[in-house]
């Protein structure tokens, strides 16, 4: 048995929530969020919480504590939202947001464009920092994943994009 899905979710006052033919939806002060939800469990709202219970009394899927984790993040993602910070280190390593599109100069030839998805904000307070905010968290760390795949920071220098709480082990260089 899931001890995570035990748990009951705590909801605030201006969360509105709805369960309905199976999908999930939670609406904030950031926004609306929907999502589906299993066919083996039903979502109890009450006043402050939200419980996910099982349809059948032995039943051992794992998937009961991923879809009271993924209903978590949606009510998370509606009235906190969710952040990520990318750090850029490397000579002439920048990032700028111009209208839909970040424009990355990462060491190559060419400049990298990358589309900033509809539900993600991107934002550039210094060259060298990409921060990233959204709602939906899959959305966020799918963006963060994608920006940091153009230039993986590497173990010798450390040039790349890192998160910027991320700790990039150090290696030695070549020894005569």
């Amino acid at each position: 048995m899931s001890r995570i899905a035990k748990n009951p979710i705590k909801i605030s006052k201006e969360v509105e929530c709805s369960f309905r033919d199976g999908i999930f939806s939670a609406k904030g002060k950031l926004g609306q969020m929907q999502t589906n939800v299993n066919s083996n469990y039903n979502i109890n709202i009450n006043d402050n919480e939200i419980k996910v219970v099982p349809n059948s009394e032995n039943i051992k899927d794992p998937n009961w504590g991923t879809t009271r984790a993924i209903i978590a993040n949606i009510i998370n993602g509606v009235t906190n939202g969710f952040t990520k910070t990318l750090e850029l280190n490397g000579t002439g390593y920048r990032a700028s947001v111009s209208g839909s599109k970040l424009k990355l100069e990462l060491g190559y030839s060419h400049d990298i464009n990358f589309d900033i998805p509809k539900d993600v904000k991107i934002e550039c307070p210094k060259q060298n920092l990409i921060k990233i905010t959204s709602i939906n968290k899959e959305k966020l760390g799918a963006a963060a994943a994608k920006i940091r795949s153009y230039r993986k920071p590497e173990p010798f220098k450390g040039k790349g994009i890192k998160y910027i709480d991320e700790y990039i082990f150090r290696k030695e260089g070549k020894k005569k």
